[in-house]
């Protein structure tokens, strides 16, 4: 599926000339030239403007047609949870032109937002960091282990589970993910120095290297 061009100014021209000449916008369409309501609308707008130049649409162009976006529909309600990139990755393999913005504009299926956070809220412990040891060597940071883990929950999710939906949907099943009380969680911790990477360690259920070790 592709998107139509629009008609250029000569084309408009041509309308307008053979309207004037007497033929109808009927007669003008048997010609092949444009949709029978797009030449319509063509004279239409010379009648009230005196002007080929087409009225300037309000907002941003449309860069899909119904037919695209029924499709984009279908693969919204097929997984609620399926993000905007994802849609978009989907979406180009059939049709073009599909970008995760236009999804995310399109009014059928909003998906939810997430509260933003300022770069410099976000980043503000870091920067502390950067400052406090700006001027150690290369020698004294290759006496530091640098260590993380990650939490792994078994069943479900750790955080929130955006979905598309409508109005009146938010009890369907499909927009509903299924949770447990006390689900367990899997710890994964690892380190790394400027010598070498550390082995991956597997921490036993329910319990962090921070509170246990």
């Amino acid at each position: 599926v592709s998107v139509i061009a629009p008609l250029t100014q000569e084309t408009h021209a041509v309308i307008n000339a053979l309207h004037k000449n007497g033929l109808t916008g009927k007669s003008i369409a048997a010609r092949k030239i444009a949709p029978q309501s797009t030449i319509y609308r063509i004279i239409k707008n010379f009648k009230e403007r005196g002007s080929i130049v087409a009225k300037k649409a309000p907002g941003r162009p449309r860069k899909t047609r119904n037919r695209q976006d029924r499709l984009l529909k279908g693969l919204q309600l097929r997984d609620r949870a399926t993000s905007s990139a994802e849609l978009a990755q989907e979406w180009q393999s059939i049709c073009t032109h599909c970008e995760a913005e236009t999804i995310g504009a399109r009014p059928e299926l909003k998906e939810g937002s997430k509260e933003a956070t300022s770069l410099q809220e976000k980043h503000h412990g870091q920067t502390d960091i950067c400052k406090r040891y700006r001027e150690w060597t290369a020698e004294d940071w290759g006496k530091v282990i640098f260590s993380d883990e990650s939490p792994f929950q078994l069943f479900g999710t750790s955080g929130k589970q955006l979905v598309r939906r409508r109005r009146g949907e938010c009890y369907l099943r499909s927009c509903l993910m299924p949770t447990v009380k006390h689900p367990e969680t899997i710890h994964v911790w690892g380190c790394f120095s400027a010598k070498e990477v550390g082995s991956l360690t597997v921490l036993p259920k329910n319990t962090a290297m921070n509170k246990e070790w």
